[in-house]
C-alpha cells in the first residue's frame, strides 16, 4: 500500500530551515553558559549527550532562512497545484444545506459561476521557506515552491524584501535555485557531508510552518535511504523534527551548522506533522543545485536499460543466489547500455567495485559525468562478467513516430493458464485497435485476469502484454504455453514473464508449484 506521502505544499507553501546540533558536549556547555549539560553517553568511544539548549545555534542560523512567496494567475481548470487543498485562495466547498433551501440554490449558482469556463482567471498566492547559500544572493527551495509563479518575492529575517529570479529548476529531484540581487552581502549557510550523518543524530529545523516564519523545531535523523515513490532518485533522509505545510524547500542541517538535506515531503494522512517527515540529502543536492548555478539546468549520467529489484521469487527463476542486484527489463536502443552489449534478463550486481540495489542504480549512475567509462559487475546465466559501458546523457521524453501495422504472429487463438489466473491472445490487428497497442509491439497480449488469481495478486492487468518467458521471446500463446511447460518439466520453482503495462517493462514471477498445468 503506498503511504500518502505529501509534498509540503502549505496554504502557504514554505520550506524549512532544518538545522542540527553538534559538538562535544563540553563545547555547548562553554558556548551557552547553561547548566552542565546531561550526563554523556559513551557510544563507539565517543562522548555524546542531549544539548541543553539550541538557542545559539539557531541564533547562528535564523538570518539564513528566507521566506519565499510567490503569486500566479491561475484560470479555470488549471488548479493542478490544488488538488492537495493547499492553496489559499482555495475555493470553499459546497455547505451541507437541506434540500430545496434557499442557501442550497444560492452557493450552487456561486459554485457554477467560479468553474464556468467563462470565468475571469484568479490570482494565487503561496508562502515557502529557502536558504541563502552564498552572500551574493542564491537561495536554494522545493521546485513546487516556485513553478508556474509569475512573480517571486523574497523576505530575509530583518523583513527586507527583495524580488527574486529563478535561475534554473530540476522537476526530477524537486530542487530550484533563486537569485536576488542585494547592497550588502547576505548572511549564508554551506552544504556539509550528509554521508557522514547517521541515524540517531540530532537535527534542527527552521522554516515557515502554515506561513510563521522563524519557527524552530528539533529531532533526530530517524531513517536513511528512504523510497517514497516520488522519482526515480529517491534517497531521502527521514527526520522527526516537527514538519509542516509550509517548510518546503528548507535545509536539513547537523551539529554543526551544516546543511545535510533540503525537506521535500512528509508522510501525513491529515497534512499535519506527524514526526515522518523526508529531505534530499545535501550530497546529491550539492551536484545538482551547482548544476543550475552554472547553465540553469541539469545533465545526468544514463545508462539507457530499464530495471527492477531482484525479489527472492525473481532470484528462484533466475537460479541466482543470494537475491541482489538490478535485473534489466529492458534495454534501450542504441543507448550506452545496447552498445555495452548488456541484455534483457542481466543482473546488475555492482557498479565500479561498489555492491548495488536495484532501485539505487538510476540515482548512482545519474551522477556519474557524461563520458566516463563505468564498470558493471553484471551476473548472466550463473557467471559474472565485467563490463565497460561509456555513460551517455539523459534524454528529454520524445513521442515515438506511427509504424505501419505488423503482421499478425501465427500461433493460435487465446488460451487459458489457469493456474496463473489468466488468458492470453495473440497480438493481432483486432487486439491491437481494442487496447490501443502501437505495431512495434510484439509478444501475447491478456485477455482475461481472474479476480484473486497469481496475476491479478502481481498486478497483470487486461491489455497487458507477455513479451519474454525465462529471457526467450514469445510470439504466440503456443509459444507462451510451450515455455511454460518446459520449465515445469525441468522442476522449475519459478518462472519469469516480462510483462510490457502502462508504465513499461518489468520482470512478474510465477510459482510453479501448483497442481494445475496450464
Amino acid at each position: 500500500m503506498r503511504l500518502p506521502v505529501r509534498l509540503l505544499r502549505a496554504g502557504s507553501l514554505s520550506c524549512v530551515l532544518l538545522a542540527g546540533v553538534a559538538g562535544p558536549v563540553a563545547a555547548w556547555a562553554a558556548e551557552t553558559n547553561a547548566a552542565p549539560a546531561a550526563q554523556p553517553v559513551v557510544v563507539g568511544g565517543m562522548a555524546r549527550g542531549v544539548p541543553n539548549s539550541f538557542a545559539d545555534l539557531a541564533d547562528r542560523l535564523l538570518p539564513a532562512v528566507v521566506n519565499v512567496s510567490t503569486t500566479q494567475t491561475v484560470k479555470n481548470g488549471d488548479d493542478e497545484d490544488e488538488e492537495d487543498g493547499d492553496g489559499e485562495d482555495q475555493l470553499p466547498q459546497m455547505p451541507n444545506f437541506p434540500q430545496g433551501s434557499p442557501f442550497e440554490k444560492f452557493f450552487h449558482d456561486f459554485m457554477n459561476r467560479q468553474n464556468s469556463p467563462d470565468a475571469p482567471p484568479r490570482r494565487m498566492q503561496a508562502l515557502g521557506s529557502g536558504f541563502i547559500i552564498d552572500p551574493a544572493g542564491y537561495i536554494v527551495t522545493n521546485n513546487h515552491v516556485i513553478r508556474h509563479a509569475d512573480k517571486i518575492t523574497v523576505t530575509l529575517q530583518d523583513n527586507t524584501v527583495l524580488t527574486a529570479k529563478a535561475v534554473g529548476h530540476d522537476d526530477r529531484t524537486d530542487l530550484a535555485l533563486l537569485k536576488v540581487e542585494s547592497k550588502k552581502p547576505l548572511p549564508a549557510v554551506h552544504f556539509g557531508d550528509s554521508d557522514k550523518r547517521r541515524v540517531g543524530d540530532w537535527v534542527l529545523a527552521i522554516g515557515n510552518p502554515f506561513g510563521l516564519s522563524g519557527t524552530v523545531t528539533a529531532g533526530i535523523i530517524s531513517s536513511r535511504g528512504r523510497n517514497i515513490d516520488q522519482g526515480p532518485y529517491d534517497d531521502f533522509i527521514q527526520t522527526d523534527a516537527p514538519i509542516n505545510k509550509g517548510n518546503s524547500g528548507g535545509p536539513l542541517f547537523d551539529m554543526d551548522g551544516n546543511v545535510i538535506g533540503v525537506n521535500t515531503a512528509i508522510y501525513s494522512p491529515s497534512g499535519g506533522s506527524v514526526g515522518i517527515g523526508f529531505s534530499i540529502p545535501a550530497n546529491e543536492a550539492q551536484g545538482i543545485i551547482e548544476q543550475l548555478r552554472k547553465t540553469g539546468k541539469v545533465s545526468r549520467g544514463w545508462l539507457g536499460v530499464r530495471i527492477q529489484n531482484v525479489t527472492q521469487d525473481i532470484a528462484d527463476g533466475l537460479g541466482l543466489s543470494p537475491a541482489r542486484g538490478a535485473l534489466v527489463a529492458g534495454v534501450e536502443k542504441d543507448g550506452p547500455g545496447a552498445k555495452a552489449k548488456l541484455q534483457t534478463g542481466d543482473v546488475i550486481q555492482s557498479l565500479d567495485g561498489h555492491v548495488i540495489e536495484g532501485k539505487a542504480l538510476p540515482r548512482l549512475s545519474a551522477q556519474l559525468p557524461v563520458g566516463t567509462v563505468a564498470h558493471l559487475g553484471v551476473w548472466r546465466h550463473g557467471k559474472t562478467i565485467d563490463v565497460p559501458v561509456t555513460i551517455g546523457a539523459l534524454p528529454e521524453p520524445a513521442a515515438e513516430p506511427e509504424k505501419k501495422a505488423a503482421p499478425a504472429p501465427k500461433g493460435g487463438g487465446e488460451i487459458s493458464l489457469s493456474t496463473f489466473g489468466l488468458s492470453v491472445g495473440p497480438l493481432d490487428a483486432a487486439a491491437r485497435q481494442k487496447y490501443n497497442l502501437p505495431a512495434s509491439q510484439k509478444g501475447v497480449v491478456v485477455t482475461a485476469v481472474k479476480d484473486g488469481g497469481l496475476a491479478s495478486d502481481r498486478g497483470l492487468k487486461e491489455g497487458d502484454v507477455v513479451t519474454e518467458v525465462q529471457q526467450a521471446e514469445v510470439n504466440s500463446p503456443a509459444d507462451l504455453k510451450k515455455r511454460i511447460e518446459a520449465a515445469q518439466k525441468a522442476k522449475k520453482k519459478s518462472i519469469l514473464l516480462l510483462v510490457h503495462d502502462a508504465d513499461g517493462l518489468r520482470w512478474v514471477p510465477f510459482p510453479l508449484t501448483g497442481d494445475d498445468a496450464p
